[in-house]
């Protein structure tokens, strides 16, 4: 294959740039010593155990093995320097004893989403969705976004190009899902919204998208609601004190104003020693309180569900939530329902989109003086000969091609001292 210099000093400038974009960071510190943070996981496949390991560990200790992008994980501390990895950590070399805190679930076994299958990246053809809340990754087809592709069937090639509105998944060939990527900001799974009454609240309305069907016989369709509840439509929360009201009041129940309620207000608390909060937390759509009130376990059997109760939480939710007293416990228990989670990435690399020529020198000045003396006068006497040989091709219009790149360096070896 013939080749001009040019064009091999290009391909290999495009080596460096394409190295620099896939790894910007620097890989020379295990994150163990941070301790539990949220960060990119990886599964090693070739290691028996299956724990998780950091970006940096990926890369330095596990780097001939196969293994699997998780993405992040919170709460997760490398497992590489511990006890519960055989395979010795070269970045952290004291071994420390196993995590206790890290979660494994079903994604450390090879397993995702609800359907549990395996996740391979040569066949699959989905996108898939990370849950916010356990982040757990699941098929668009699982959640009722599209029909299940057959992934054994070879991916085809687009021979149009796609509209900006069409999702990634539907350039493999695949149709656009009911809810593209671009629709929605975070993803709720249907097991964590029927353990989050709050949650439930806002399935179905404006900004927090269900997939529902009318029957089993009809399409799946969105559902966003059309209500919005706001201040001028308060709900009262009744909260006991420390001595009983003296009439029957279930404590914690909602109930609407009523007119004499709101006239006389103050004075019914002042009796009851109740105090009032507004809660504005939506009512529950009907649509999605049918699906809540059935079951996770209706919901997801596919023969009778008619929505698996997922949520597709749009651009801002996080501002929408209600921050009564009733409601901010449920949500502080979970801090990245009310704001966004850091996630750790490993410190810049200085030498990242650097040409080999300022790597070269990097790696001059890093090395003893007298050595970088000798590493100039040896790099300035291969450029002579470089020059000599190359300049006959340049003088006759030949083309340099790999044999007679090979016959250069031959010769150079030749003139080697023997030791």
């Amino acid at each position: 294959m013939e080749s001009t210099l040019n064009e091999y000093l290009q391909s290999q400038q495009a080596l460096v740039d394409e190295a620099a974009l896939a790894l910007p960071h620097q890989f020379s510190r295990c994150t163990y010593a941070l301790g539990p943070l949220r960060q990119a996981v990886y599964l090693c496949l070739t290691c028996p155990e299956n724990r998780a390991i950091c970006s940096a560990c990926s890369i330095a200790c596990h780097t001939n093995h196969e293994q699997v992008e998780l993405f992040p994980k919170r709460n997760f501390r490398c497992d590489c320097p511990t006890t519960a990895i055989s395979n010795q950590c070269t970045l952290h070399t004291k071994l420390e004893d196993e995590n206790t805190t890290n979660v494994y679930g079903q994604n450390f076994k090879g397993s995702f989403c609800r359907c549990g299958r395996p996740y391979d990246a040569k066949t699959e053809r989905e996108t898939m969705i990370q849950c916010l809340v356990c982040e757990d990754w699941y098929h668009e087809s699982c959640c009722n976004l599209r029909e299940r592709p057959n992934s054994r069937e070879p991916t085809p090639v687009a021979t149009e190009p796609q509209e900006d509105n069409v999702s990634e998944a539907s350039s493999s060939g695949l149709p656009p899902p009911l809810i593209s990527g671009e629709d929605y900001e975070s993803f709720v799974c249907a097991a964590c919204a029927f353990d989050l009454e709050l949650v439930q609240h806002y399935a179905g309305t404006p900004g927090a998208i269900i997939v529902v069907r009318n029957s089993i016989n009809d399409p799946w369709r969105i559902e966003q609601g059309l209500q919005v509840h706001t201040e001028n439509d308060p709900v009262e929360i009744i909260q006991q004190s420390t001595s009983p009201p003296p009439s029957p009041t279930v404590t914690g129940s909602k109930r609407p104003h009523s007119p004499s309620e709101l006239s006389s207000g103050e004075s019914k608390r002042a009796k009851t020693s109740c105090e009032t909060v507004a809660c504005l937390a939506p009512p529950i759509n009907p649509v999605a309180d049918k699906i809540y009130t059935g079951g996770l376990e209706a919901a997801l059997n596919p023969s009778t569900s008619l929505g698996t109760g997922d949520i597709f939480f749009m651009d801002g939710f996080r501002d929408r939530w209600c921050r009564c007293s009733t409601c901010l416990p449920s949500l502080q228990a979970r801090p990245y329902l009310l704001e966004e989670e850091d996630t750790y990435e490993p410190p810049e690399d200085p030498d990242s989109g650097l040409s080999l020529e300022e790597l070269g020198m990097r790696a001059l000045e890093r090395i003893p003086r007298d050595r970088a003396i000798d590493g100039i006068h040896a790099f300035q006497a291969m450029r002579d000969d470089l020059i000599k040989f190359l300049r006959p091709f340049a003088q006759e219009g030949k083309v340099v091609n790999e044999s007679d790149v090979r016959a250069f360096f031959d010769s150079l070896e030749s003139k080697k001292p023997q030791m």
